[in-house]
Parts: C-alpha cells; sequence; structure tokens
C-alpha cells in the first residue's frame, strides 16, 4: 500500500472535512458541556464502520480503536473539540450559531482532521497492521482539562506512541508544518493573591492601610523574580492580567486588593522557584505595610516535551513526501496546552500547521473573536498523521530523503 493511495483519498474526501469542521463550528460546545459535539463524533465514527468505540473516557472523551488483528505498533492521534466563551465576530455563513460560544481556537478542525483520518485508516485496513486508538478529547481550555483524565483511565497503556497537532491561525497557511524537539510548551499556572488593608476616606490616608499601593508595588517587584532571581538563559513569564480594588467611589480608599495572573515556564525549579517566593515576598511586603496577603497558587498544565527521535521522524517523513524545508522547526511557545499529559505517559511529539488566511489583512491570534483558519490546514494534519500510519503500520518503507516538492 502507498501513500500516495491515502493522499489521493484525503484529497478525494477534503470536502467532507470542511463539510464536518463548518457544522462544529457552528454549534460551539464549551469545555466539560460538549454533548451534541460528542454526538456528532459518534454518529461519523458509526457511520465510518467503528464497533470498537469507547464512550465517556475520563470526563467525555471518545476512543475508537482500529484493531487490524496482525501484529505491530499501537499508534495514538488525539484532536480536542471543545470551543471558548467568546462572542464570534467574524461574517462567514458558518459562523457560530451560539451566543457567546465560539471556536476560536481550531479544535473544530483538529476534529475535522482526525475524523477525515479515520475514515481513511478503516478503509485501508486490510493493508495495515497493529491498532490505532483515534482519541476525541474534551475540555482542553478548562484545566484540569480532559487529557490528564483519559491517561490515569489507562487507555494509553497499549499505546507505543502518541501524536497532536494544533493549527496556528497567526501564522499565514503554507503547507508546511512546524516542528518543535525538547519543549515545545510551556507549564501553565494561575495564581491569586488578595491583598488585606484597612479602608478609609482619601483625604484621611494616614488612618487607612491602602492596599491598592501595596499591590502596585507588589506587581513590581514580582517582576523581579523573572528579571533578577532566574536564570536569564532560561525561559519564564510572569504576568499580571487583573487588577481589581476600591468601588466607582472616587474618595474612598479600599478594603482590599486582588490580583490575577499566570506563570509560564519550562524547567520545574524555576517553577517551584516562582510559587515559592511570589509567596514569600507578598508575605513580606504586605507585612511591611501593616496589612496581610494571600496567594493562592494553582499549578495547571505542565510543560509539554515532544520526544526528540519521534519529532524528528515527523518531519522527516513530510519533507520525504513535499520537499526540503516542508517541515520548519519553530521555536518554543510560552502557551499552555494539555497534550503534554500525554507525552509525559508516552512517547510521541505535537506537531503545528500554519493555519491563517493568506488573503486576510490580518490573522487574528487564537481566543480572539476574528480568529478564523485556513481549512486547507486540515489537509495537511491529515497527510502529516497518513505519513506516520503508513510508516509505522504498513510494509511501505518511505525514504527519508527530501525530494522535489509536489
Amino acid at each position: 500500500m502507498s501513500y500516495e493511495e491515502w493522499e489521493y483519498f484525503l484529497e478525494e474526501n477534503y470536502a467532507e472535512m470542511i463539510e464536518n469542521r463548518r457544522y462544529l463550528h457552528q454549534y460551539p460546545e464549551l469545555s466539560f458541556q460538549e454533548t451534541k459535539t460528542r454526538a456528532f463524533i459518534l454518529e461519523k465514527l458509526k457511520e465510518y464502520g467503528y464497533q470498537d468505540i469507547q464512550e465517556n473516557v475520563g470526563s467525555g472523551g471518545i476512543i475508537a480503536t482500529l484493531d487490524t488483528g496482525k501484529s505491530g505498533k499501537t499508534l495514538g492521534f488525539r484532536a480536542d473539540f471543545d470551543a471558548l466563551p467568546i462572542q464570534e465576530e467574524t461574517e462567514f455563513d458558518f459562523s457560530s450559531k451560539i451566543p457567546g460560544v465560539m471556536h476560536a481556537c481550531g479544535h473544530d478542525a483538529h476534529t475535522a482532521t482526525l475524523l477525515g483520518v479515520a475514515k481513511l485508516a478503516i478503509k485501508k485496513k486490510s493493508g495495515l497492521k497493529g491498532k490505532i486508538l483515534f482519541i476525541f478529547q474534551p475540555a482542553e481550555e478548562l484545566p484540569p482539562g480532559g487529557a490528564k483524565e483519559i491517561v490515569a483511565s489507562g487507555v494509553l497503556d497499549e499505546v507505543d506512541e502518541i501524536y497532536g497537532l494544533h493549527v496556528r491561525g497567526n501564522q499565514k497557511y503554507n503547507g508546511k508544518i512546524g516542528y518543535c524537539p525538547g519543549f515545545a510548551m510551556a507549564a501553565s499556572d494561575i495564581f491569586e493573591i488578595k491583598i488585606q488593608g484597612k479602608g478609609g476616606h482619601g483625604a484621611s490616608p494616614h488612618t487607612s492601610v491602602d492596599p491598592t499601593v501595596i499591590a502596585a508595588f507588589l506587581i513590581q517587584q514580582l517582576q523581579t523574580l523573572i528579571s533578577r532571581e532566574k536564570d536569564p538563559a532560561k525561559s519564564g513569564v510572569l504576568t499580571i492580567a487583573v487588577f481589581q480594588s476600591g468601588s466607582k467611589v472616587k474618595n474612598v480608599i479600599a478594603d482590599t486588593a486582588t490580583l490575577k495572573g499566570t506563570v509560564r515556564t519550562f524547567n520545574h525549579e524555576i517553577q517551584a522557584m516562582i510559587e515559592q517566593r511570589m509567596k514569600e515576598m507578598t508575605r513580606l511586603i504586605c507585612e511591611a505595610y501593616g496589612a496581610s496577603g494571600e496567594v493562592q497558587y494553582h499549578r495547571g498544565y505542565p510543560a509539554v516535551y515532544n520526544h526528540p527521535k519521534n519529532t524528528e521522524l515527523v518531519a522527516k517523513l513530510y519533507e520525504a513526501q513535499y520537499g526540503e524545508k516542508a517541515a520548519e522547526e519553530v521555536a518554543p511557545a510560552m502557551g499552555g496546552e494539555d497534550f503534554a499529559y500525554y507525552l509525559k505517559a508516552k512517547p510521541g511529539t505535537f506537531f503545528f500547521v500554519p493555519a491563517g488566511i493568506p488573503e486576510q489583512t490580518v490573522n487574528y491570534p487564537h481566543h480572539h473573536s476574528k480568529f478564523s483558519v485556513d481549512e486547507r490546514s486540515m489537509l495537511v494534519g491529515a497527510k502529516a498523521f497518513s505519513l506516520i500510519i503508513v510508516h509505522h503500520l504498513t510494509d511501505e518503507k518511505i525514504e527519508l530523503e527530501a525530494r522535489g516538492k509536489k
């Protein structure tokens, strides 16, 4: 069985991928609430001929298994399918029909891509060996996320390698994939700091303990954790995103102030240092001004670590088929992603597909109300997944030398 057969089938079924994606885009559902989305995925898998389907894995995951009955590797492929609490402001005829909910991160495209590969794989079952697990995951957007429970369920125990992808809507479509060996995405933590002062009249600040002034000073000092206490050769981000104090009354000093933000790191030691020093700094600064401070620090998704061997293989497979530089190495990103849990459990990689619409003057970032994707990126992702399957689960040997671009 040649990869060219797979490629031809994918291109012939590209219209269905678009149709599936646009349906999902019109009816987005929030994390842990994806009832209709799950029903749609199940309907499609059964239509394609899948019988070994596990439902409600973890907090609503769906796993379709293709068992060829022949010895070979077991591969896993994952797509997430939740949306975001955003009011869509695009003007497509398939824009969200659900007020305040939007597929603003491309998970509709991920799901349509994996459905396309699943349809192809079962049609080509006779030429395959081993097993494939198609993992459709809820709730990537909302920690604790859907991946952790799926991994904890044990369904990955038999999997040898795991693969996932993410479209990049703010990078123009170019038919290529992006790969990043090693750490590719950061651990994503969140925190909330509450400062308890003593309110008073704005004309008599000496009778109060002003939490707003203390919070403003603390914001500046927290940045020294990055600029002065972290090894400058190692990455780390600390962002204060919310500062709340007082009311609409202009001459009243507030009792409390609240700071909320995020910490992004790749290194466990730096992550632990920032958490510890944030708590120490908050306590000491508040005490110095006669206030009290409380820090609630929540560890989020761990960093995404792409296993170098698997990552390089995917890049070489794609270049072998589509030409030198068809796979481009990209820099690590400070965004978070719960695919990290799969890669902590099994070797594999998480790659990227440029998906911005070239004709648009502006390609809006993920989680933006005007976010959109070039649907050709789904075909790129499906081809990359298919190359992995053909390489590992067929007798065809793909020469890992880049050839002229098609």
